[in-house]
């Protein structure tokens, strides 16, 4: 079906067993004939569903299960329990048709020959998936274009910036024109800089392609600028799925207010407001209830000599820290 979801989980769940050895000889030769084992649950009996052409975040703390998920959608890892459904394939079956309509970018991962140029890497790519000579080239000629790195393809991959290895992984990884894309970490280490022009990149092609992807990130700004929807992930868990706006007005009841004055305003003047977070002679800032903005605003406008005063949300790190916490 033309509008059936891209991606549809049901109570899938990944349980890891470890082995468990105390330290020493006699602990050693004890484990021979009677292993320990601990349990860890990465994934816990998580449901959603995504729709295709979507771009979407997930977000949670370190071990919260977010890389596990990514890797049981895309067929790296078997799940201990539950289902799933990628484009209509069962991931971890791993048949070709589904790997030729999907592909992983992890931050941390190269799949790009280090002593070749990426060029070389591309070439071979495109045998793998058996892309036909013109599609390959118009394809490559995009991405190196909206990437900016047409003049970095024919350079050792070990040579380039980090950024620009970066920029080479997308480009080797939507070659075959993918229908779903998961990025885990994509903008990881990067300057400030290459993250805006992966970012620019990532949101743009999903608005002119129409791919669904799925994006992990420990970078708000990620999840701030290219995610209308996120999933929150806590303990192998979703603590929330929905808008940033209703995570925002979930969590948050509070709104922050910055004040310039034309001339010194004492702090204890300021405190019976809203609790002062910042403050100077002349700039302060305020966290105030969200109910109360309104008319918070209108009697520090009328009470004090304000030349400059803005409202803004309380920022997103703020947030999944408190729901961390």
């Amino acid at each position: 079906m033309a509008n059936a979801p891209a991606i549809v989980v049901e109570n899938l769940t990944k349980i890891y067993r470890s082995h468990v050895k105390k330290e020493g000889l006699w602990n050693s030769l004890k484990s021979l004939i009677h292993r320990e084992y601990r349990t860890h649950v990465a994934v816990d009996h998580v449901s959603f569903q995504i729709a295709q052409g979507e771009l979407i975040g997930i977000l949670g703390a370190n071990g919260a299960g977010k890389t596990t998920l990514l890797k049981m959608l895309s067929g790296i890892l078997y799940p201990t329990g539950g289902s799933a459904q990628v484009l209509g394939y069962i991931p971890w079956e791993r048949s070709n048709e589904f790997k030729r309509r999907i592909s992983l970018v992890m931050g941390q991962r190269n799949q790009l020959w280090w002593d070749l140029p990426a060029a070389d890497s591309f070439l071979l790519n495109k045998e793998i998936y058996q892309i036909p000579d013109r599609d390959y080239h118009q394809r490559l000629t995009t991405l190196a274009t909206m990437l900016d790195v047409a003049h970095k393809l024919h350079v050792q991959v070990r040579r380039l910036s980090l950024g620009e290895r970066m920029k080479c992984e997308l480009i080797g990884a939507l070659l075959h024109n993918p229908r779903v894309l998961f990025l885990d970490e994509p903008t990881l280490g990067l300057d400030v800089v290459s993250q805006q022009t992966v970012r620019d990149f990532i949101k743009r092609y999903n608005r002119e392609t129409g791919t669904t992807i799925i994006l992990t990130s420990h970078y708000m700004e990620d999840i701030e600028q290219l995610c209308e929807r996120v999933l929150v992930l806590d303990q192998g868990t979703i603590a929330f799925d929905g808008s940033l706006e209703q995570l925002i007005h979930s969590y948050v009841q509070e709104k922050i207010i910055r004040i310039t004055f034309r001339t010194t305003v004492e702090r204890s003047e300021l405190s019976r407001y809203g609790i002062v977070e910042e403050w100077q002679p002349r700039q302060t800032v305020l966290r105030v209830p969200r109910s109360d903005v309104a008319s918070i605003t209108s009697q520090l406008l009328l009470e004090f000599p304000v030349i400059d005063l803005t409202v803004e949300e309380v920022p997103i790190e703020s947030i999944i820290r408190k729901i961390f916490a």
